[in-house]
């Protein structure tokens, strides 16, 4: 299996499994999600197949799956899914907005439809929908969510992270996405590194610490 599982859940939150066979979409989807309190990506996967084999495994809350993959595409791989899972929450996402398409999908038993590439925005919405129909977990609403900032935040820590820079500015960036909660390890570790570069060992060892305590 090609596709990517991750630790298991914490207890309370929202699992969801990530399929689409662009990696650039999964990563960044994950990222959008990471910064929605009580969710976790519990697994990614590349094609339909994968993504059927994953929910049998973690049973997620939600399926956010792309529906043009190699082997098998999201429609045919949802049919299948609620063959077994009637329950399973599903957002199918695609790069075209076809009406036929969507048709299928929601035939299929899609709880909605994004076109690509949507907006952290576009995503909440669809979380804070999701949340309203489990009133048994405690979902907050994602009014909390610091999103615009964030996603800004780890765009520009994206440029700097391929640039390679260490300088003020770029640690200053990676500092205040890490004042989130939810910040994703890859950032934190980001930061570490630059800690080392600048021989800040006293923020190094807090760092170190609330990275142990994440893994």
């Amino acid at each position: 299996m090609s596709g990517v599982e991750l630790k298991p859940p914490r207890t309370g939150q929202l699992r969801i499994i990530i399929a689409d066979d662009v990696k650039a979409t999964c990563h960044s989807t994950q990222l959008m999600l990471n910064l929605v309190p009580n969710t976790q990506v519990v697994a990614t996967a590349s094609n339909g197949q994968e993504a059927i084999q994953l929910v049998k495994k973690y049973q997620p809350d939600l399926l956010i799956m792309d529906i043009n993959m190699p082997k098998m595409d999201g429609v045919s791989a949802l049919t299948k899914i609620k063959q077994d899972f009637p329950t399973l929450t599903c957002v199918i996402i695609s790069s075209e907005r076809d009406e036929v398409t969507l048709g299928k999908a929601k035939k299929a038993g899609a709880f909605d439809f994004l076109v690509k590439p949507f907006t952290s925005e576009e995503l909440v919405e669809v979380i804070n929908r999701l949340s309203a129909t489990l009133p048994e977990r405690t979902i907050p609403q994602t009014g909390q969510l610091r999103d615009r900032r964030d996603v800004h935040l780890i765009q520009l820590a994206s440029q700097y992270a391929k640039a390679h820079r260490t300088d003020d500015k770029a640690l200053a960036v990676f500092e205040e996405l890490a004042e989130n909660p939810y910040c994703d390890e890859y950032w934190l570790k980001s930061l570490a590194m630059m800690y080392v570069i600048r021989m800040k060992w006293g923020k190094l060892k807090a760092l170190a610490a609330r990275l142990d305590e994440q893994t």
